[in-house]
């Protein structure tokens, strides 16, 4: 089996592969650029797994005219730049000792040592320079075929080391697994008993997992069954998986780009914000989406005050959250109203006397009846 991409045949990922083979090494492609790439996926990175030691990848690549940045050097992997194309490349390894968030490692010699380490079997797949696929452990190439996610060896083991390793199961299964098949039995009763592992990873990872998951296509089922397992309420305190499905129909209908801000307005949850760290904007927007789902504002003026962008995530959010149907009268209003602005300026009220709290309340007062009138009142109308 020949793994056939556009990135295999990058002038700079040749040169490096050549390179590393020239010296005597393996040059081994790995994990997601392998993985998309047999299932005619795009990829944003390009892993390559080799049996030189850092230092050495780092003297080849200098050697052959590429930079190197040891980016990762503690941890076997050293970033180098061919044709301005970044690659990271990672010495095989081993786990000498585990603790749930970090793993003391050793540099391994052989490909089948370094696979056996990874997380599951469709992330052991490994591809030469040629395209040539290698499957170490025998079934990755099988498990990927039939969107079937599964742990490598011992489900509890390999959560053991990594707890991040639950949320990462529910995420792939949202990508790569089976709808129909449903989540693998083994490794979903190892994440329900081991679920309490997530308490020992830092807030930032689990924000970092969760909005991957949360752009998936359809997430839905795998955050359902989060929920059930436990996972969930520690990922996420309060979070309600159940509007979910009828927002993801919803985007589909409209053919929307999926979102985890506008999803995680769905879910919702105690405190989303600290819960998973988000970035002050991002906050400020979950928080926004879930208000004016929550307000009576009409369409056209959810346009008028916050865009039409994020006017139509919260008519989304209304049909999640509230049952309401969204129509296309409402998109159109919503639409029509962004970017307006009230003929009315303060600098008007002012020529006929108005000041200080009066002025702002007759602004108030001006503003309210043109977005009644569907913006209708000229400025004169709404002067008089």
């Amino acid at each position: 089996m020949r793994l056939k991409a556009d990135w295999l045949n990058h002038p700079g990922t040749q040169m490096l592969c050549t390179a590393l083979q020239a010296a005597g090494f393996h040059a081994l492609f790995v994990g997601g650029c392998v993985r998309n790439g047999l299932l005619g996926l795009p990829t944003d990175d390009i892993d390559l797994s080799t049996d030189a030691r850092p230092d050495r990848v780092i003297r080849i690549a200098e050697a052959a005219g590429l930079k190197a940045v040891p980016t990762g050097i503690e941890h076997g992997t050293v970033t180098v730049v061919a044709d301005g194309l970044a690659h990271e490349v990672t010495t095989f390894r081993r786990d000498v000792e585990t603790d749930g968030r970090r793993a003391v490692i050793a540099f391994a010699d052989k490909v089948e040592e370094d696979a056996a380490r990874r997380d599951f079997t469709m992330n052991a797949i490994y591809a030469d320079a040629g395209g040539r696929v290698i499957d170490p452990l025998g079934h990755g190439v099988t498990d990927l075929r039939a969107g079937r996610l599964r742990f490598i060896g011992d489900p509890h083991d390999r959560i053991r080391e990594d707890y991040l390793r639950i949320l990462r199961f529910f995420r792939f299964h949202a990508l790569y697994g089976d709808a129909e098949a449903g989540l693998d039995a083994d490794g979903l009763a190892a994440c329900a008993e081991m679920a309490d592992g997530i308490d020992r990873l830092s807030r930032e990872r689990i924000g970092h997992e969760m909005r991957k998951l949360l752009r998936a296509p359809d997430p839905a089922p795998a955050t359902a069954a989060m929920a059930q397992a436990g996972v969930l309420r520690l990922a996420l305190p309060g979070a309600d998986p159940a509007p979910l499905p009828l927002l993801i129909h919803a985007e589909a209908d409209l053919g929307v780009t999926p979102d985890p801000c506008r999803r995680l307005a769905a879910i919702g949850g105690t405190d989303p914000a600290e819960a998973l760290r988000l970035s002050r904007a991002d906050a400020r927007r979950v928080a926004l989406l879930r208000d004016a789902a929550a307000s009576t504002m009409a369409a056209g003026e959810l346009g008028y005050r916050e865009g039409f962008a994020a006017a139509r995530d919260v008519l989304l959010l209304r049909v999640a959250l509230l049952q309401q149907p969204l129509t296309r009268s409402d998109l159109e209003a919503a639409l029509a109203a962004d970017g307006l602005r009230l003929p009315v300026k303060p600098g008007d009220l002012m020529q006929i006397g108005l000041s200080g709290p009066a002025l702002g309340n007759r602004l108030r007062e001006i503003e309210r009846r043109w977005i009644t009138s569907g913006f209708s009142l000229t400025r004169a109308e709404l002067l008089a």
